[in-house]
């Protein structure tokens, strides 16, 4: 008797083997980063020779500290299934409120310390609208994005406060061992906040809480309390990033980072962060910042206007969720 082969179809083995690349796509996303920044940093260098010196580098990782911060933010708030479009707004309102308490007679420390408060109190009236309320976190921070950017031109009437105090500005002037003290402040809080994404039991809920709502609530996860504190995070944190960026440019601007909510957003999903929820890491949304500031600083070198690296940032937000997709329907 003849033994008869029986084969796969081949469509079904192509799909096959589609899940297995992005399973493991999934599995070793930071990885998959860490590789496509070193390869991109080599093709960079090539295109310019400049891209490589000390002082290049610096200055790109001076730059990414804003984004750096507010996105371990909002890795935590994608993980739990929401997004604040509210941040750059509030980093905006946030350094303009420190400085002008800095001018007016208050200290750093109190000045500091008052606009972290508000940056926690903006990030509270955010996850109050999303949760008890139920408005769509889409039209709850946007709105929020226009009150806090209009409260910034108010309280300058457009311009720019200046002449900030030295013992303020040397906490973004300020060197340790070669790099500013803003910089070691954006690594301390992407260690604390990835370790504790990963290992701390409160913040591991929120990847409960953005897989499944109904489930995280029936096995007692407080869901609401949850989601307000998430929202608070990212204001507390889009504050800070507001406070460093006024001491490092000795200014407060009211329309500085316009845009930089969606940068930040596209580097979360870049480092495995969904907009569904229940996925993503602080150090991939690192990662994602990092690789979208070499994009622009490779521009910059280039001579590329910058009304094209606006272009660019959009088109790598469109990919990045498509791929985003894609990989998830090939995990299912």
């Amino acid at each position: 008797m003849m033994n008869r082969v029986l084969s796969k179809p081949v469509f079904a083995t192509r799909r096959e083997d589609w899940q297995t690349v992005a399973r493991r796509l999934g599995e070793f996303r930071e990885l998959a980063l860490i590789v496509i920044l070193v390869v991109s940093m080599a093709l960079m260098s090539q295109l310019s020779p400049n891209f490589l010196t000390e002082g290049n580098l610096r200055s790109v990782l001076i730059g990414m500290v804003p984004a750096a911060i507010i996105a371990v933010g909002m890795a935590v708030l994608l993980a739990s299934g929401g997004f604040d479009l509210s941040v750059a707004a509030v980093m905006a309102l946030c350094g303009t409120i420190a400085a002008w308490l800095l001018v007016h007679g208050a200290g750093v420390v109190p000045s500091i310390l008052l606009t972290l408060l508000l940056g926690l109190g903006i990030g509270a009236i955010n996850g109050a609208l999303v949760t008890f309320l139920r408005v769509n976190p889409l039209i709850a921070t946007l709105g929020t994005l226009s009150v806090a950017r209009g409260l910034a031109l108010v309280i300058t009437e457009g311009y720019n406060i200046s002449s900030l105090p030295a013992s303020f500005t040397q906490l973004g002037e300020g060197d340790h061992l070669g790099l500013p003290w803003m910089v070691w402040i954006m690594f301390a809080l992407v260690v604390v906040g990835d370790l504790a994404l990963r290992r701390t039991r409160v913040l591991r809920q929120v990847y409960y809480l953005g897989g499944n709502e109904r489930a995280a609530r029936l096995s007692g996860i407080r869901v609401d309390a949850l989601r307000v504190f998430t929202y608070m995070l990212s204001g507390t944190l889009a504050a800070l990033a507001g406070v460093l960026l006024a001491a490092r440019l000795s200014t407060a601007v009211p329309t500085a980072g316009q845009g930089l909510e969606l940068t930040v957003i596209a580097a979360a999903v870049i480092g495995g962060a969904t907009l569904a929820g229940g996925e993503g890491t602080v150090l991939g949304a690192l990662l994602g910042v990092a690789f979208l500031a070499l994009i622009s600083n490779a521009l910059t070198l280039l001579d590329v206007s910058i009304f094209w690296q606006e272009v660019t940032t959009g088109v790598v937000l469109v990919m990045a969720v498509s791929l985003d997709m894609l990989l998830r329907r090939g995990r299912r």
